[in-house]
């Protein structure tokens, strides 16, 4: 079996990570994050949501982190090289990322979410399908025109908590239409655990197939039912090149309960059990690769540190196995 040489990716702690935390992360651990996840070499970054504070509090600090970041110290000579992600759901937040980016402090990126399932689309942004995509035909443009760069995401490519399975070649046809509409890359999700690694190769396979911009596509799994690795080795397989991660495998639908406050969310939880929820772990994937003789282009040993003291930050053992048993010596595994 080949597999590419080379990958990239990136980490989504802070924004997707932290969503899920029924605490408010400080400002400043989360300030601390990003700038080991930097230093460590990540040239793509979630960096928080500008949806409404009021339903999603942990990212009422928005701004704020985003001026931090910017002129930090330690990673302000960095940042040319990095691409900075807010994730914009709707017009309003979208409004607030083109604002910010003309103030000089704001986003590279955003990311508009469409998906495959009509139940979830109302469920996760108010709208349905073809309103959406109205509204998205209109906002992308006007985000280009700004400068920024916009990724279209597609969900519940493999099933939906709410419906159930899903066609995926609606996916496909989703990701063509986000590029016909200004789109700069595509991220392809799944979004609840629903994916088992046959599927996962089958529509990567058939995706690659479809497009001609493969280095433009992202895979995106969770590990709701501890089949987050096997889903990325399926990806790698299929000829995939551009994953993302988070510390410790965190993250999830947004929290509906922050610092002992119920809040809306997103609603309701649809996952049995919300503290086992998550998506693949950083520190696990990148060992993966680097065993597998992949380049990742990060410093492994300094994202190990950044997932201990992830551990601190949001106060509990997390799902990455790496952190506390390490890296396979190299003589070990017949590598130098």
């Amino acid at each position: 079996m080949k597999y590419p040489k080379k990958v990239t990716i990136g980490d989504i702690t802070v924004r997707d990570g932290y969503q899920h935390e029924e605490k408010f992360i400080p400002t400043g651990a989360k300030l601390w994050m990003l700038e080991e996840l930097v230093l460590a070499g990540f040239k793509h970054l979630e960096v928080t949501n500008y949806g409404n504070p009021k339903g999603m509090p942990q990212f009422k600090d928005a701004d704020e982190l985003f001026r931090m970041l910017r002129n930090s110290k330690r990673v302000r000579d960095k940042l040319d090289d990095v691409v900075l992600t807010a994730v914009t759901i709707r017009e309003r937040a979208i409004e607030r990322a083109i604002e910010a980016k003309k103030e000089g402090y704001g986003p590279d990126r955003i990311l508009l979410m469409v998906s495959t399932s009509e139940s979830h689309q109302k469920k996760n942004s108010g709208l349905t399908l073809k309103e959406y995509w109205s509204m998205a035909e209109e906002w992308v443009k006007k985000a280009r025109d700004a400068g920024l760069y916009v990724n279209g995401t597609v969900s519940t490519i493999w099933g939906c908590p709410i419906e159930g399975p899903t066609k995926m070649e609606d996916a496909v046809a989703f990701t063509k239409r986000w590029f016909d509409i200004g789109a700069t890359d595509v991220e392809h999700a799944d979004h609840d655990g629903s994916a088992s690694p046959d599927r996962v190769y089958k529509y990567f396979s058939m995706l690659l197939d479809a497009v001609d911009n493969p280095e433009k596509q992202i895979a995106h799994f969770h590990t709701t039912r501890g089949w987050g690795l096997a889903n990325v080795l399926a990806a790698l397989q299929a000829g995939m090149t551009n994953f993302e991660s988070t510390m410790g495998g965190i993250g999830g639908q947004p929290a509906n309960f922050v610092d002992g406050t119920p809040v809306s969310g997103t609603g309701e939880y649809y996952y049995k059990d919300p503290n086992g929820v998550g998506l693949v772990s950083t520190e696990d994937m990148v060992v993966m690769m680097d065993e597998m003789g992949i380049d990742t282009g990060l410093d492994i040993d300094r994202i190990l540190k950044i997932g201990r003291m992830n551990e601190k930050i949001v106060g509990r053992r997390l799902r990455s196995e790496t952190i506390n048993q390490g890296r396979i010596p190299k003589e070990m595994s017949g590598r130098k």
